[in-house]
Formats: structure tokens, C-alpha cells, sequence
């Protein structure tokens, strides 16, 4: 997922959500625990939260967050 991709159908969208998706990422950073578990890999470090119609995928380390991918809802992660 990227801004251009989404900007293909409308730059005002485009804007929209990379604000909102900006907004969830600070969430994840003040609130680690708050997304649920990815259910494909049910590991309890592995975790998103939902954005629209995309998933923000995220592993909690130490002393770090990693987004691992942030992805649209219909796509298979395990692919």
C-alpha cells in the first residue's frame, strides 16, 4: 500500500488516509497491547490494528515497535 497507489483513484483520499493511517501508527506506539493478535500467525508479538479497509501489522520487541506491513484487508498476508 502505498500514497501513489491510493492517489490513483483520489488525492483528497489519498491524503485522508495516510493521516488516519499516521494517527493509528501513534496509537500503536503509546498503546502496544491495544491491536489484537494477527489471527495467521497467533503469535502474542505479532499484532494489528485496523484502519478502513487496511490492516496495520506491527511486531512488539523490547524496547522497539516494527510495523511489519500495512496492508489492505482483502490481500492474503501468507501468500
Amino acid at each position: 500500500m502505498s500514497f501513489a497507489y491510493i492517489a490513483r483513484d483520489s488525492h483528497e483520499y489519498a491524503l485522508r488516509m495516510v493521516d488516519r493511517l499516521t494517527k493509528r501508527s501513534q496509537q500503536i506506539g503509546d498503546f502496544p497491547l491495544s491491536g489484537r493478535k494477527v489471527s495467521e500467525f497467533e503469535i502474542e508479538q505479532i499484532r494489528e490494528v485496523v484502519e478502513g479497509p487496511y490492516r496495520i501489522i506491527y511486531h512488539i520487541k523490547f524496547n522497539q515497535i516494527d510495523v511489519l506491513g500495512v496492508i489492505h484487508g482483502s490481500q492474503d498476508i501468507l501468500r
